[in-house]
């Protein structure tokens, strides 16, 4: 364990985390500002218009839907209160630097995703890193070595820790053996992922709004019971950021530094930009041209991080609770109880605000494994080809059940480790082909 953690620590040291962060700088200029001078546009195609008459299997909608099911999952709530915690109320400034700088990636990914997929002998489209590193930047040894990398990381952080994630919360809520848990959420997995990208898209087009609204909307009546305390809030996050936060509670207090490290590197993981897997989801939309999913594409990292995870950390800090010393998702459950609390009372407060959190933490957890599911299907399929696919998802039910009754450091570690190695040959690619992604987007724009 102690050499995992030390090679998690080497892939996520300060090189990847520049590189991913300097890469979304790069693009940024190189594209213009794309994600500032194009959002609204983007947010009227994913969210309005959400689809075209063009080839592909699943709508610019549907397509958004499963990329998001698999970003917006424990990092909206654990991963902000732990950059809270480490790092102060300036991490989440950060976070929004990470996540504005983070669109500009994610659209060059989905961009090259577009332009170089393929269709499969299954009649369905494959794309993602692995395809625009072998046709694109002709090099299939980065193609192979993302894909097994991917495959990896669907089973630990697509599927294991996040099933086990799903019976913890239920047990703490319900006080449901993890074995039932389980049980139920592998035949829920099963009957979904059994009828691939069409059956995946149908049900996380409906969940995935579900939740997202639902949980944003618990976090607005919160902050309106808090409404004067927002401005002290702001005021918290733009100091900590510059100035480094001081001790206080609970809080030992937090440097620049670690406002910075914290709040880039939850960023990253909450949004997943540059990491190469959200644009395998893009692939598989109908789109007339790469630009149009590419623009639908940034928006996923904008409702991640810009919304999702800016309503936690500011229910967090305008609750107080984040100087109590409390860490992860029951620091976020502790500020949704503690507001409503002092206003519904002790017992019907702890009551909802360990609700939304336990609620959160479920739908987040399994429409994660739904959207990894098809990331990892289609890393082994360029790797094995098509007849591995029937195999894969079987197996990737299975593990469902043993991530549930399973405990997954180790797991968690290695998930880790596999996530930050997708990154590097994925931002090779980007970097190698950021002039055809200039040019297409100068092409349709």
């Amino acid at each position: 364990m102690e050499t995992l953690i030390s090679v998690r620590n080497i892939v996520w040291g300060a090189p990847l985390i520049i590189l991913l962060l300097g890469t979304g700088i790069y693009l940024t200029i190189a594209l213009r500002g794309i994600q500032f001078t194009k959002l609204f546009p983007a947010l009227y195609l994913a969210l309005i218009k959400r689809k075209e008459s063009a080839e592909g299997d699943i709508t610019h909608f549907q397509a958004l839907m499963t990329a998001l099911a698999a970003t917006v999952g424990t990092g909206n709530i654990a991963g902000v209160a732990t950059a809270i915690t480490a790092g102060g109320p300036g991490a989440l400034f950060w976070m929004w630097i990470t996540g504005l700088f983070g669109m500009a990636t994610k659209y060059s990914e989905a961009l090259l995703a577009v332009k170089y997929r393929v269709k499969d002998k299954l009649g369905t489209m494959s794309g993602g890193p692995m395809y625009y590193l072998t046709l694109g930047l002709k090099s299939k040894s980065l193609g192979i070595l993302f894909a097994i990398f991917a495959s990896l990381a669907a089973f630990g952080i697509g599927n294991m820790v996040q099933s086990n994630s799903v019976a913890d919360a239920v047990h703490s809520f319900l006080k449901i053996p993890f074995w039932a848990t389980g049980l139920v959420l592998t035949i829920l997995t099963g009957l979904v992922i059994i009828g691939g990208i069409k059956s995946i898209a149908k049900v996380t087009g409906v969940l995935v709004p579900f939740i997202i609204l639902t949980y944003f909307l618990a976090a607005v009546v919160a902050l309106l019971l808090k409404i004067d305390k927002i401005p002290h809030a702001f005021e918290l996050i733009f100091k900590g950021a510059f100035t480094g936060t001081a001790a206080m509670g609970g809080f030992l207090g937090a440097g620049v530094k670690k406002a910075v490290q914290m709040g880039v590197v939850r960023g990253l993981f909450s949004n997943e930009s540059g990491l190469g897997s959200a644009p395998i989801a893009a692939a598989a939309a109908q789109t007339k041209n790469p630009v149009n999913q590419a623009l639908v594409s940034m928006t996923q990292t904008f409702i991640d991080t810009l919304v999702v995870c800016t309503m936690t950390g500011l229910v967090i800090i305008t609750s107080g609770v984040w100087t109590s010393g409390e860490n992860g998702a029951p620091l976020s459950s502790l500020g949704f109880k503690t507001i409503f609390s002092q206003f519904l009372g002790q017992r019907a407060g702890n009551f909802l605000g360990g609700a939304i959190i336990a609620l959160g933490l479920i739908l987040f957890a399994y429409s994660t494994i739904l959207g990894w599911s098809y990331y990892g299907e289609k890393s082994l399929e360029f790797l094995l080809g098509e007849k591995s696919v029937l195999p894969y998802r079987v197996l990737f039910t299975v593990f469902v059940f043993i991530g549930s009754v399973l405990s997954l450091k180790v797991v968690w570690t290695v998930a880790d480790i596999m996530n930050g190695l997708m990154a590097f040959p994925n931002l090779v690619g980007l970097l190698g082909l950021s002039g055809i992604i200039v040019s297409e987007t100068r092409k349709y724009t």
